[in-house]
């Protein structure tokens, strides 16, 4: 099963000098049920674009809540059993859970297909958006706008060879 992780540049280096992302149990976002019957797809390859969209808002709330850290979402796509991964089920109805996981165990970062962060361009929108969030989960409409225009930028893909020079 591909599950997307939310981590921060600065997490991304202690994954990568750790050479694993752990301990488990680790948040994720995945293909579940819930996410396939919100998005309204049977097309993977969109499901799984949800899933990793739904992982960088996940990052994009770790940023908020780290002032030091660099504004760029991190996003890292790992490859795991199946039956490493689990669903809260009190929390399935819940939309703001929608395709939430859960990954028993650390993963060894050899197990990642690629890593996906923003470019350099999106860090203004990035920390625009990390400082709105509070408003906008309390409903102010001009603060989810802000935080829709992070949600603008793409993520770019890199692969796991590529992290030192994402981290420098």
């Amino acid at each position: 099963m591909r599950v997307y992780v939310p981590l921060t540049l600065s997490g991304l280096a202690a994954v990568h000098g750790a050479g694993e992302i752990g301990p488990g149990p680790l948040t994720a976002y995945a293909v579940t049920p819930g996410l396939r019957e919100w998005y309204v797809s049977d097309d993977i390859e969109e499901l799984e674009y949800a899933a990793l969209t739904r992982a960088a808002s996940a990052s994009l709330r770790l940023i908020a809540g780290r002032p030091d850290e660099t504004r760029r979402r991190v996003v890292v796509a790992l490859d795991v059993p199946d039956g490493a991964v689990t669903a809260d089920p009190d929390r399935v109805q819940d939309a703001s859970s929608l395709g939430e996981v859960r990954v028993a165990d650390a993963v060894a970062l050899s197990k990642a297909a690629a890593v996906h962060v923003d470019a350099d361009g999106a860090e203004e929108d990035v920390a625009a958006a990390a400082a709105a969030l509070g408003a906008a989960d309390l409903g102010d409409d001009d603060a989810r706008s802000t935080v829709d225009g992070a949600e603008d930028h793409e993520l770019l893909w890199f692969g796991i060879q590529e992290i030192p020079g994402l981290i420098v």
